[in-house]
Order: C-alpha cells, then sequence, then structure tokens
C-alpha cells in the first residue's frame, strides 16, 4: 500500500503546484486604473512645474514620487473627443468622421461597432472592465415606450429618465458604466445602459470618486480570481467649474484652482481605496489629462497671482501649440516602475492600446492600433523601439502639426485653436510654423521659412502617416473618410502686377 500513497501524495503535490502556478500566471496581469483629467493643464501639477504652479496637488504629486513621470507626453488632439476616441481605439480621431471640434450627443457612437477598444481588447484577456466617468464620443438615447430614438430638441434638452443606450460603453467592450455623456449632459446620470437620474452637476465629481471607490472594494472582494480595468474619465476641472462646498476656497486663487484641488484629492480617494484592499502592489496606475487647460479657468488671472496653466508651454486647450496638448503622464506600478523616476521619449494617448497589448503580451488585434506605439520599454528605463517617426498633433479647428524628434511643424499661421492669433488674425504670418522645441520649447521662433528643408522633411512624412492609413508598421489600412484636408488655412493668391 506504500506505493500508493506515494502516489497519491506526488498526484496531490502536482496538483497543487500546478494550481498555485496558475494562479500565480494570473496574478502577473496587473489591474489597471486609469484616471483621465478633463482640461488639466502640465502646469496645474504642482510637482510638473514647481516653480510657476500655485495649486496644491499633493496625491498627484506622490504619484510622481512613487512612479515616473513622461515630461513630453501628448493628447491626441487639443480637445475632448478627438482624444478619447484615441485613447479608446489607438487611433487618430481624424481618420475618423470627425474631423474638427468634438460631438453633442444623442447621435450614433463615434466608435464604429466592429472596431477594437482597449475596453474589449482587455475583457478578451480575462479582465472585468468599468468605467467611472465622463464618455463623450456619442451614443444614442431610446424612449423606453415607443423604442424610437430621441432627437436633441435644443442644447438644454436632457435625455429623459428611463431611456436607454442601444450604443453606449458597454457596447463597446465595458462591464460597467457609471457616469454621464459630456458637460452639457452632466445632470443625467448614466448606470450602463439607461439614464437613472437627473442630479446637479456639484455632486459629479463626489459621485465618481464614491462609485470608483466601491468598484475597487467590490472587486477586491470578488473572488474570481479576475483582473479588473477601471477606466476613470473624470469631467474635472472642465467646466461646469464646481468645487464641492468643502473645497470653495481652499486654494486662495478663485474656483478653478478649488477645483482642481478636489480633483487631486480624488485621485487620492482611488489611491487610497487600492491600499486599503491591499491592491497597491499589483496594479498599473495611471494618471493624465485629454488637453490642455481651457480659458474657461481664467487663465490671466491665474497667471497674475503667479500659477501658469501651461508651466510656459505656449497656448492652451483648443490650440497646436504644446500648451493646448502637451499634458501630464504619470504612472505607477510597484516592481515595475523605478519611483521618483522620469522619461523624455515622446509619446501620445493613442499608445496606451499597444502598451495594454505589450503588458498582457497579446498581439493588437488586425486593423486596429494605427496609431499606437508600446511605451513599455520606457517603464524600463529602455528607448522606446518604435515604428513610428513622429506624433501628429490636431486642434479643435482641425488643423495639423507634426513633431519628429526636436522639430515641430505647424500647417497654421496662427494657434489653430482659440488663443490669440486665430488664423483670420494672422493674415500677414508665414503660412506655416516650424519650430526646434529643443532650444525653443516656447515656441518663439518660427523658424519655417529659415529651415525650408526640415520643413519638406515633415510635411512628406505627415503627409505618408494620412495616407497610408496609419503611422505605425503593419498592414495597410483606410481612412474612414476618402478626403482629409491637410492645409486648413490656405495662402492668398497674389494679384498680379500691372
Amino acid at each position: 500500500m506504500k506505493p500508493k500513497i506515494k502516489t497519491v501524495s506526488l498526484i496531490l503535490i502536482l496538483l497543487s503546484l500546478f494550481t498555485w502556478s496558475s494562479k500565480a500566471q494570473s496574478s502577473e496581469k496587473p489591474n489597471i486604473v486609469f484616471i483621465v483629467c478633463d482640461d488639466l493643464g502640465y502646469g496645474d501639477v504642482q510637482s510638473l512645474a514647481p516653480e510657476t504652479s500655485k495649486i496644491k496637488t499633493p496625491h498627484i504629486d506622490q504619484l510622481t514620487k512613487e512612479g515616473m513621470t513622461f515630461t513630453d507626453a501628448h493628447s491626441g488632439s487639443a480637445v475632448c473627443t478627438p482624444t478619447r476616441y484615441g485613447i479608446m481605439t489607438g487611433r487618430y480621431s481624424w481618420r475618423s468622421k470627425l474631423q474638427s471640434g468634438v460631438v453633442q450627443g444623442f447621435a450614433p457612437n463615434l466608435i464604429a461597432e466592429d472596431r477594437p477598444t482597449i475596453a474589449n481588447f482587455l475583457k478578451d484577456q480575462g479582465y472585468h472592465t468599468a468605467i467611472i466617468g465622463k464618455w463623450h464620443l456619442n451614443f444614442q438615447y431610446v424612449d423606453s415606450i415607443s423604442n424610437t430614438p430621441i432627437a436633441k430638441k435644443s442644447k438644454k434638452h436632457l435625455p429623459p429618465i428611463g431611456s436607454t443606450i442601444p450604443d453606449g460603453p458597454i457596447h463597446r467592450g465595458f462591464d460597467y458604466y457609471h457616469g454621464f455623456h459630456h458637460a452639457k449632459d452632466m445632470k443625467a446620470v448614466i448606470v450602463n445602459d439607461k439614464v437613472v437620474l437627473y442630479d446637479d452637476e456639484i455632486n459629479m465629481l463626489p459621485r465618481l470618486t464614491n462609485q470608483s471607490v466601491k468598484y475597487i472594494t467590490d472587486q477586491a472582494k470578488n473572488k474570481d480570481g479576475k483582473p479588473f480595468f477601471l477606466y476613470v474619465p473624470l469631467g474635472s476641472p472642465h467646466t461646469p467649474i464646481v468645487p464641492s462646498k468643502e473645497w470653495q476656497g481652499k486654494s486662495g486663487l478663485g474656483d478653478y484652482a478649488d477645483f482642481v484641488m478636489q480633483t487631486d484629492a480624488t485621485v487620492g480617494a482611488i489611491t487610497e481605496a487600492l491600499k486599503a484592499n491591499g491592491l497597491s502592489e499589483n496594479t498599473l496606475v495611471i494618471f493624465t489629462s485629454d488637453n490642455g487647460t481651457s480659458k474657461a479657468a481664467n487663465i490671466l488671472d491665474l497667471e497674475k497671482k503667479g500659477h501658469i496653466v501651461s508651466a510656459g508651454y505656449r497656448g492652451s486647450k483648443s490650440d497646436l501649440w504644446d500648451g493646448g496638448h502637451r499634458v501630464p503622464f504619470i504612472l505607477k506600478w510597484p516592481n515595475e516602475v523605478k519611483p521618483n523616476s522620469t522619461s523624455d521619449e515622446l509619446i501620445c494617448l493613442t499608445d496606451i492600446y499597444a502598451t495594454f497589448s505589450e503588458i498582457t503580451n497579446v498581439a493588437v488585434p488586425s486593423k486596429s492600433g494605427e496609431d499606437s506605439v508600446s511605451i513599455l520599454p520606457a517603464l524600463h528605463g529602455e528607448d522606446i523601439n518604435s515604428t513610428r517617426a513622429g506624433v501628429i498633433h490636431h486642434s479643435i479647428s482641425g488643423h495639423f502639426a507634426y513633431r519628429l524628434g526636436k522639430w515641430k511643424l505647424l500647417l497654421a499661421k496662427g494657434s489653430g485653436g482659440w488663443s490669440s492669433p486665430r488664423e483670420r488674425e494672422a493674415s500677414d504670418m508665414p503660412i506655416a510654423q516650424l519650430y526646434d522645441m529643443e532650444n525653443d520649447p516656447a515656441e518663439t521662433e518660427n523658424l519655417y521659412e529659415k529651415r525650408p528643408e526640415i520643413a519638406e522633411q515633415l510635411l512628406k512624412q505627415l503627409e505618408l502617416d494620412i495616407k497610408t492609413g496609419r503611422s505605425t508598421k503593419g498592414e495597410f489600412a483606410e481612412n474612414d473618410v476618402d478626403k482629409i484636408v491637410l492645409w486648413k488655412t490656405k495662402p492668398k493668391r497674389k494679384k498680379p502686377k500691372n
């Protein structure tokens, strides 16, 4: 009988080793918490611009101490919707039908139903996926009684309570959704695929904070062993600028600064929830913003008080200049990322998709992530092995810019956005701008006419990236529209001399 006992014991040992191995492999996939602020400028984070930031952001500052800060990170656009499209798909939004501006809701989802997203990609890898916050990529509302789509009757028209959503986040890869569509519809609170109640805008940030903490706590109690992906696209500090009563007056700089401080506290609540539930060590936390600070923040008044929202970079939200799209990007991942480290690699928020792909060791699905490059090597102190030449910038009016190494070409006379000079104010200026971002990060000296060979090189690469439907190496891809207008501002024809 002794040999049988040994055999049974050996089998039990092997089974236990297999179970342990399976759990170990499962735990190799980190939980992911991805926080995206709305209209938070690079200079609004005190640790990123200690000399010019007067707003206290202790919790975001703590992330920089515990993780890696990317100093040359850019949103896919200088405004909301296109950046969010790029995050979700790894593809520039101007490859879609959205060539300028933002969407307004009450319309079919901008992301095609058959296009892979980071949500359904991670879901396929065994993740539970949730979005708590702002969508702003369009979806429809359907009347619960007549089962017909609801049209937007006015700017202030809210979708009725009880109306359902046939093409929202839970139809693009998310298991759970709690939030709102965009700022003007913020009162309409949505859970999964239904409008459940109306609530004052001042309550939205506390709501998203509480729901994020609750989600993390619930996932910690979940016994299915699944990792989770929590996407938290906050609606702050975007308008309406509505700090809660306990935050009003805290900064001494005005409502916007108060709202930034409250947003920082939300980041603290989320990271504390991870810690309290024993999840910090195996969770990748990413913090960023969708574009630069809006002029609604009263930028000039803040500047008089010593606070520079763009940390000295030119422009702000909507613009082609770096103040429009250079964003905070901080990443914390214990045992993987060196604390208090920095990277000067040029990256774009479209790179999230390929990065998640490399982290999970699963290839990006065919015909997706056309403009996405994994930044994972940078997290380990290595150079990013990119098949993409450079990064394309885009303004609210659809003007293009191209960044390659230290050079930046802007196909606009002025800001391409809301800052002065706008295009109509820049009639006597050169048709384009070229800046040496290494020696002139504030974009003060236009070298377009002095270095035409550099401008031509960048223009050709931009044209190629548009024409081939992708900026990374891979199978040919098609843009969703046949014609993408490269030059939004054309030079005036000179009148013939008599």
